[in-house]
């Protein structure tokens, strides 16, 4: 037998001659025992009714384990559990008073097409005859100021609340509009929480029917920060055609569905490409999955978006094309998906 294996035996049998009242042996409230270089480092752990004669018995043991020819150092601790802590109740999601509905347009991932969606459904929206506002929670890759042309800083107000910028009578807020285009959001959970909360709560938002609250992509602490600081009265997920798209949007879906948001429906997005030299029509990124999705999830179904190059012009010009063309066949598809929307909230 080794010297270490020899000495870990006679700690052991040491720690047995010394009992609780009870008659139980030290060695039951011992948890760890490490032996290196002939240093001792053990550890007791005991309830809080047992600690302190568990404490008096550790100390004695310890000078009983420094007198053994083989022992350089020891040292033994002992430690209580610590009392469960119950969970702190979550406050139930707030409505913002000036607000009538929030409406998140959301995507299982990005590349979708999200925030042009959401920007021509808020035109849409206010098209439709409705008081909109617009605020853009991608925190790490904002794409209000791109879309909608703003460059200016939001005022604030004595008691330090932001006032919306105003663009084509939608009142918008973003990060976007405190920072450098080119800067990097290197932000962990709880700085994504507070900008969250300054720009939902923080904001002298006007009387508005709707508040449109782009999403940033996936399932995260934004979502999640959303969903507890508000009371969301629905969400809208938008996909590509794609299985991989439609995988993800899945995704999406059932965190809402997670947290007691309804789902009103599903666009698709880049459905299908019409040449507008030879009128030839491509399924670039196949064609009906979204629908065939709603159908299998059975949620709402609400409408189909192409592939068009004045979507894209007007979105990189910050003319959404809803408000650069409004008598467009683009522009009318998004006021009927704007409409089956509305429809949607007042089914809920």
């Amino acid at each position: 037998m080794d010297q270490t294996n020899l000495l870990n035996d006679q700690i052991h049998h040491l720690l047995k001659q010394f009992n609780t009242q009870d008659g139980h042996p030290l060695t039951n409230w011992m948890t760890s025992l490490k032996i290196e270089d002939e240093n001792v480092m053990i550890i007791f752990e005991a309830p809080t009714d047992r600690a302190e004669e568990v404490d008096l018995l550790r100390q004695k043991a310890e000078g009983a384990i420094k007198e053994l020819s083989s022992v350089k150092q020891v040292r033994s601790v002992l430690s209580t559990p610590r009392p469960a802590q119950q969970s702190p109740k979550m406050k139930a999601p707030e409505h913002l008073p000036t607000i009538k509905k929030i409406i998140a347009i959301a995507s299982g991932k990005g590349g979708v097409g999200k925030s042009t969606t959401a920007a021509n459904l808020a035109i849409a929206f206010s098209q439709l005859g409705k008081k909109v506002g617009l605020l853009d929670a991608d925190v790490y890759g904002p794409s209000l100021p791109r879309l909608f042309s703003i460059t200016e800083k939001p005022e604030a107000t004595e008691d330090k609340k932001l006032i919306p910028i105003l663009r084509y009578g939608i009142a918008c807020m973003s990060i976007g509009f405190m920072v450098q285009e080119e800067t990097a959001m290197i932000w962990r959970g709880p700085m994504v929480h507070s900008a969250l909360q300054q720009m939902l709560k923080e904001v002298l938002w006007p009387e508005l029917d709707i508040l449109i609250v782009d999403m940033p992509p996936g399932t995260g602490d934004a979502h999640l920060t959303l969903c507890q600081q508000v009371k969301l009265d629905g969400a809208v997920i938008v996909s590509t055609p794609q299985d991989i798209a439609l995988i993800d949007a899945r995704r999406g879906l059932n965190m809402f569905r997670k947290v007691d948001v309804p789902v009103l429906g599903i666009i698709e997005n880049m459905s299908q490409f019409s040449c507008p030299n030879c009128g030839h029509v491509s399924d670039i990124f196949s064609h009906g999955g979204a629908r065939k999705e709603a159908e299998k999830l059975n949620i709402p179904f609400l409408g189909e978006l192409p592939i068009d190059l004045s979507i894209r012009l007007h979105s990189d010009a910050g003319t959404p094309v809803s408000a650069a063309e409004p008598d467009s066949a683009i522009a009318g598809i998004y006021r009927e998906i704007g409409q089956n929307i509305i429809d949607n909230l007042k089914v809920l």
